[in-house]
């Protein structure tokens, strides 16, 4: 019989356990680190909106006196650019990934356009940006448009919705597609009325996810030459317009000039926020509902 050494096992056991408790504080202070600067920055946002963050705010236009700016164009701007991502990213995304999962043959093909769904998701931002400016902006001759900027961010968020689409038709159980098969259902049947409603929860994450980014960005906007100048408040897709990520760029900028522009950044960001959490929110209640569903 072999001989145990007591010992040294229990000096094994308390060095595990001392590398575990170690290792417990060492990601907890890395926790902390980003939490305390991120509530930091949080509140002095805060305090520098104080004052300024006001229903006037939000109902005036752009304006070169700090006082009565607003951004009640910049916010429709934002609002038109989530209409033009929303569907087009819905439609691709969802599609690609339907194809990808439930269609195409598993292969060479098949490892390529899904290695390079992957990398895109890694591209910087301003290089959809320069992108976008040579198709949209140039070859099309969309100009600075509502149309122009939404492609191009659609583009940005497209390798997300694609990936979260096919984890989540991936999670659909196989003994679904087989009971709808053996009741003599089509392949699009069984797609459209057993695995997209079971795989929406993901879906929807994903989606959510994608039009936070999006509505976010600036660097692509940038590229596109999207301006911050007083013009009218869009009509059409096809408009003019600047968007909330532009005029935080732009405020922020001029506060080395006019100190009151950091004032109007710091509420601007602030709407941010709360779309983003009302956003956030919506997807939430939504997921849930069809997980008690499904």
């Amino acid at each position: 019989m072999e001989y145990i050494d007591r010992g040294h096992v229990q000096k094994k056991m308390r060095t595990r356990l001392l590398l575990n408790k170690v290792f417990k504080y060492l990601f907890l202070a890395a926790t902390l680190f980003g939490l305390v600067f991120l509530a930091i920055l949080i509140t002095r946002v805060f305090i520098d909106s104080i004052g300024w963050l006001d229903f006037s705010f939000l109902t005036n236009r752009l304006s070169f006196n700090p006082e009565i700016a607003g951004i009640k164009g910049a916010a429709a701007g934002t609002l038109w650019l989530m209409v033009i991502v929303g569907p087009v990213t819905m439609t691709l995304g969802v599609g690609t990934a339907i194809y990808l999962e439930e269609y195409a043959k598993k292969g060479r093909l098949h490892s390529f356009i899904q290695t390079n769904i992957s990398n895109l998701a890694g591209v910087p931002s301003i290089v959809f940006g320069l992108l976008g400016l040579t198709v949209f902006v140039r070859v099309l001759g969309f100009g600075s448009s509502i149309i122009a900027g939404g492609l191009t961010m659609s583009l940005l968020v497209l390798p997300i919705v694609v990936v979260a689409a096919q984890e989540a038709i991936r999670s659909v159980p196989g003994f679904l597609r087989e009971a709808s098969y053996g009741m003599g259902a089509t392949k699009w049947q069984t797609i459209k009325k057993v695995v997209l409603p079971a795989a929406i929860p993901g879906i929807l994450t994903g989606m959510i996810l994608a039009l936070s980014r999006a509505i976010g960005e600036t660097a692509p906007l940038v590229a596109l030459g999207i301006p911050a100048l007083i013009i009218p408040v869009p009509g059409s897709i096809f408009d003019n317009f600047t968007a909330l990520p532009m005029q935080v760029y732009y405020w922020t900028i001029d506060s080395a000039l006019t100190a009151e522009y950091l004032n109007l950044a710091a509420a601007t960001i602030i709407v941010l926020l709360v779309v983003l959490f009302l956003m956030n929110s919506v997807a939430i209640i939504i997921r849930n509902k069809f997980q008690k569903r499904y």
